[in-house]
């Protein structure tokens, strides 16, 4: 049972309402609804469209945990960083999808998942077992996920309070004047479905961008990147309102078919979190794809870079910006 107590919001759409807190589609909150798996004040909704108020608790009953299997031909492999009985932290490789949709026609994180034989947690739907957090198609790092419900739910209540976090390493097509914070909210961008963009409606979000390294040419930046929240596309939106661009981002920078390389260089280098059942502070970290790190050789004044860019948390913490 998942249950959301001190709800602030007034007079909005349920579906809507869970839709955004538990980061899933408002298609699998009304199967939620219809299958009487959601309650308010004890009482069951049957109507998606149904009004949430203020102290209202919300309490939603997910199907068990259970074991699936690989509905693809999964032909590749992902590195585990770290795994224990309730969770583990996987090191994605670039241009993979994480769950299925009804535009994705190739293996996904999560069919790797189910053809493993995880016990996954099912509180995102059919489908995204297990996932607390995603990643883009070519964005490489780290990733949690959640091996039951009790796990999946309180995994998501760090990201909703920050007190789980992220670490980026970004190579930029220019370099920063200094260190900035970005808040700018975001939401879909009403030209192009595909992108995110600014939008004053949209939700809150705030990245800390700190220059690292600039290039042999000085046209280029290793940028370190904090996310406190994690929208989709944050980081690229919120490097587009400093007239910035990921290496390899074909989406938001240039399209110059001159270099183009295969993925973008964007990873999540280290994800920060309390242990669920256990307590105790953990900062994983993934190490750098190859292709990233040949690039880094090529362009950047800079030796056996993934054993130099470590510590990330350390490095944040230190500089007073944690």
């Amino acid at each position: 049972m998942f249950q959301i107590e001190n709800i602030e919001d007034e007079n909005r759409r349920l579906d809507k309402y869970l839709s955004e807190i538990l980061d899933v589609s408002r298609n699998q909150i009304e199967h939620l609804i219809k299958d009487e798996n959601v309650k308010i004040d004890s009482v069951t909704v049957s109507k998606r469209s149904h009004k949430i108020h203020v102290g209202n608790i919300v309490e939603i009953e997910f199907p068990d945990k259970r074991e699936v299997k690989s509905e693809y031909d999964v032909d590749f492999n992902i590195p585990v960083i770290y795994e224990d009985d309730y969770l583990m932290v996987i090191n994605k490789p670039a241009n993979i999808v994480v769950h299925p949709a009804p535009s994705v026609r190739e293996a996904t994180v999560v069919d790797w998942l189910k053809k493993r034989g995880v016990s996954l947690s099912t509180i995102n739907g059919d489908e995204r077992h297990g996932i607390v957090h995603r990643l883009d198609r070519g964005t490489t790092g780290a990733m949690i996920i959640a091996k039951d419900n009790e796990t999946h739910k309180l995994l998501s209540s760090q990201l909703e309070d920050r007190t789980m976090g992220r670490y980026y390493v970004a190579i930029s097509d220019l370099p920063l004047k200094d260190d900035i914070v970005v808040e700018a909210n975001l939401g879909r961008n009403r030209k192009n479905r595909l992108k995110m963009a600014v939008v004053e409606d949209g939700r809150y979000a705030k990245t800390l961008f700190k220059k690292y390294k600039l290039s042999k040419d000085e046209k280029q930046e290793i940028l370190f990147c904090k996310l406190f929240t994690g929208r989709t596309h944050q980081i690229r939106v919120h490097l587009e309102t400093l007239k910035r661009h990921i290496i390899g981002d074909d989406l938001y920078g240039f399209k110059s078919k001159k270099g183009k390389i295969d993925n973008i260089l964007l990873h999540a280098h280290t994800i920060y979190f309390r242990h669920p059942a256990t307590g105790e502070y953990l900062h994983i970290e993934a190490q750098i794809n190859e292709a990233m790190l040949n690039y880094i050789d090529k362009k950047f004044l800079l030796e056996l870079e993934n054993e130099k860019i470590k510590n990330l948390h350390s490095f944040f913490n230190s500089n007073n910006n944690s």
